[in-house]
């Protein structure tokens, strides 16, 4: 019994690894791969008990606040390390957002050519 409940919590960590990692990988302002400390991170990351609806809402916020800067403002690079979000994760966990407000924010990425910006 306590084998089945270990290879469970095993297959349970490998799909939200594979899942923050690829949700990580496609987000809008993202260099588009992951490296091993990333993997390490979201590995880290189920151990804490993050919830991964916590990690996908702080790759939006985070994101949503890359890209809608100010105009003058200069561009940024794409961000290269999952520890990147750690620091949003970290304000979620302290200070959870409102869903409503979160799905605001992935339908402004999802559409970033209205106005006027790229994914990148």
């Amino acid at each position: 019994m306590t084998q089945q409940l270990s290879l469970i919590r095993e297959r349970d960590e490998d799909q939200y690894v594979r899942t923050v990692l690829e949700r990580y990988r496609t987000t809008p302002t993202t260099a588009g791969y992951v490296r091993r400390a990333d993997r390490q991170l979201a590995a880290q990351l189920y151990h804490r008990g993050v919830p991964l609806t916590l990690v996908e809402a702080a790759f939006t916020l985070a994101a949503t606040r890359r890209v809608f800067r100010p105009h003058h403002a200069p561009r940024l690079n794409p961000v290269r390390s999952l520890h990147y979000f750690l620091p949003v994760i970290e304000e979620l966990l302290r200070e959870p957002p409102d869903p409503e407000y979160i799905r605001c924010l992935e339908w402004k990425l999802q559409h970033l050519d209205r106005y006027g910006l790229t994914n990148g």
